[in-house]
């Protein structure tokens, strides 16, 4: 299956999961740098826990800023939400995709083949050649972030924007594996530092410290719990 192939790939070249930049939320990312000197022409969001509470239709208010500068920078129709469940064929007649599209205001892309398949589709969506020219942005380290990897996009992994007990809709599978991927990079041990020492190079991007992407960092008060999986 997919996944298998997914999880051999990610075994043999395990900075696959390494994101270019890890930020808290999406409203920390600067889309004028990186449409301008990071050679972006257009940026894919996961949606739940990226951009909306799990299996909600409405923007998270900690994602709000960051999803409406993106849509200013680029244009809404070089955004789109590229999701594992919206817009694929577990999504009878799209109907989830056409709810959330009325709701945010951008593109639900369909495609056939889950994270970290699906390529083809995205590029024909935007109408681009080169995977470089693309940001994907996500909660996930083994979907999004592989997924972007893979191509040669640019990657940035966030927290996800509901934690504690806010986020006691998320399906309890992608609560655990999202925790263990978490630990795995960002905890501390020695592993983790090795990979982030040896994040993947980008076509474009030249690197945060010559063409920084992370702008401010967005305060919210959130209960003491944390299932993001990085270490406080």
């Amino acid at each position: 299956t997919k996944a298998l192939v997914t999880l051999a790939s990610v075994m043999r070249r395990p900075s696959l999961m390494v994101p270019h930049i890890s930020v808290d939320n999406v409203s920390e990312l600067n889309y004028t740098a990186m449409k301008e000197h990071a050679g972006i022409r257009a940026v894919i969001f996961d949606k739940d826990n990226t951009l909306t509470a799990p299996y909600a239709m409405e923007i998270h208010p900690v994602a709000s800023l960051g999803l409406e500068a993106a849509k200013r920078v680029f244009g809404p129709e070089n955004v789109a939400i590229m999701s594992n469940s919206a817009g694929t064929r577990d999504d009878p007649n799209y109907e989830d995709a056409k709810r959330i599209e009325e709701a945010l205001g951008i593109a639900v892309i369909r495609h056939d083949e889950k994270k970290p398949g699906g390529l083809n589709e995205v590029l024909s969506h935007f109408h681009v050649k080169d995977p470089a020219t693309l940001c994907m942005v996500g909660d996930r380290l083994l979907t999004d972030v592989v997924f972007g990897n893979l191509y040669d996009m640019l990657t940035v992994h966030t927290l996800p924007v509901c934690k504690g007990a806010d986020n006691s809709q998320d399906n309890v599978p992608a609560r655990i594996i999202r925790s263990m991927e978490n630990r795995g990079l960002y905890g501390n041990w020695v592993g983790g530092r090795i990979l982030l020492r040896n994040k993947p190079d980008h076509k474009f991007w030249p690197g945060e410290s010559e063409c920084p992407l992370v702008v401010q960092r967005v305060v919210e008060v959130t209960p003491p719990n944390n299932d993001s999986g990085k270490e406080t």
